[in-house]
């Protein structure tokens, strides 16, 4: 009962999450969209009354006219019904680690614990993993507080810090667990942005305003450093949320770097849109992306197995299977923590591994099955795998 109600608080959490994400990412680059888009106001009275900027546009059948204060309306004053975004931030976070919880930390010994990687107690990986992502966001934020001004330098260091963090952490957890921590981290960095600087930024300039007195630019100034941060963090965080779906990335042998180059291919899209919305196209961002993805996919290639040899029996492989792989693909797992067969896979007839003979052996040629190497599988019965499926997956004798 308590692993399926677990499948249940991962369904929700995760629908959740995924409806905050869309509702905050979707906002981030509606403003980025906007704030780069701005012309200069027409009319000269709205320059005198502290526009900076202005944008027409028309959507679902209306017409729509935004003006941007620097430091608020000159000569008029501020209304009270402002609109702020925040909670999209707040909700996303909180369901992300909510999900965190739910899955790494309650299923540490599962899916954050990867004995061949560094042999942890389920405390231990969970201590480090808080320790971690509270650390992340201290080194970010004492950075940026000492680098302001310096946006192109601090952006190469950040970089150059999250791919540290992305190598350290699969030198800890299992490639999954690490691919979620570094998403987690980043999460992170980008709720705390909001939290601790948009947000009280802004209220402190509303304040002024409302008291009449002479508006600090600075809040706004470290609020748009943070909220640019923000933006070029969302693709690689949206491509770590379905990550878990494809383990031909994270399971790969060099995992880390796989998700190095997909992050970066991430940046130099999300650069081109930036950019786009300034008036600059700039196609060799995203023909740059798109190369990088392209020389992953070619450089990941599985290496064909040969089948010749001595011909591996279903007998053989039925027992490797019934001992690694049948106390979880089972319709009654006995494994603890699994109310069902991961992703409904169940291999208790030949049947049932004749039609997932193709997954089987591309998940367990990886290294992604079994998770974390909780049933011990050898190397020797992961190439009986590969070369009992490139002899064609025989179910009988």
């Amino acid at each position: 009962m308590e692993a399926y109600l677990l499948d249940w608080a991962n369904l929700l959490v995760r629908w959740l999450h995924l409806i905050a994400g869309i509702a905050w990412i979707g906002a981030s680059f509606y403003f980025v969209m906007l704030d780069n888009s701005l012309k200069p106001p027409k009319k000269p009275g709205d320059a005198d009354r502290g526009v900076f900027g202005e944008l027409w546009a028309v959507h679902g059948g209306g017409f729509y006219h935004s003006q941007k204060y620097l430091t608020g309306p000159k000569g008029e004053p501020l209304t009270q019904d402002l609109h702020w975004s925040k909670w999209e931030a707040y909700t996303t976070w909180l369901s992300g680690m909510g999900m965190l919880a739910i899955i790494y930390w309650i299923g540490a010994s599962s899916y954050l614990i990867d004995s061949n990687v560094m042999a942890l107690s389920p405390a231990a990986a969970i201590g480090i993993s808080i320790a971690f992502l509270v650390a992340g966001w201290v080194f970010y934020d004492v950075l940026c507080r000492n680098m302001v001004g310096r946006d192109g330098l601090l952006a190469a260091i950040v970089f150059v810090f999250v791919m540290i963090a992305n190598y350290v952490l699969h030198q800890v957890f299992s490639a999954r667990g690490a691919y979620i921590h570094v998403g987690a981290m980043l999460g992170t960095m980008m709720a705390a942005n909001v939290f601790f600087h948009i947000m009280p930024g802004q209220r402190r300039m509303v304040a002024q305003i409302h008291a009449g007195e002479k508006v600090d630019p600075r809040p706004g100034i470290i609020g748009k450093q943070r909220s640019v941060h923000n933006t070029y963090f969302t693709l690689p965080v949206l491509f770590i949320m379905i990550s878990n779906h494809y383990p031909m990335t994270y399971a790969s042998k060099h995992g880390w770097l796989v998700l190095a180059v997909l992050m970066l291919a991430g940046v130099l899209i999300r650069q081109f849109f930036v950019l786009r919305h300034r008036g600059q196209v700039k196609w060799w961002l995203p023909a740059a992306g798109v190369a990088l993805i392209l020389a992953l996919v070619v450089l990941m290639a599985p290496k064909a197995v040969s089948a010749g040899g001595e011909m591996v029996s279903f007998a053989t492989l039925k027992h490797t299977l019934d001992q690694r792989c049948v106390s979880c693909h089972a319709a009654q797992p006995t494994h603890e923590g699994f109310a069902q067969a991961p992703k409904g896979v169940v291999l208790e007839t030949p049947e049932q591994i004749a039609q997932h003979a193709a997954k089987i052996a591309e998940t367990v040629a990886s290294g992604y099955m079994p998770l974390g190497n909780l049933t011990q599988i050898t190397d020797k019965e992961r190439e009986a795998i590969a070369i009992w499926y490139a002899q064609g997956a025989r179910v009988k004798d």
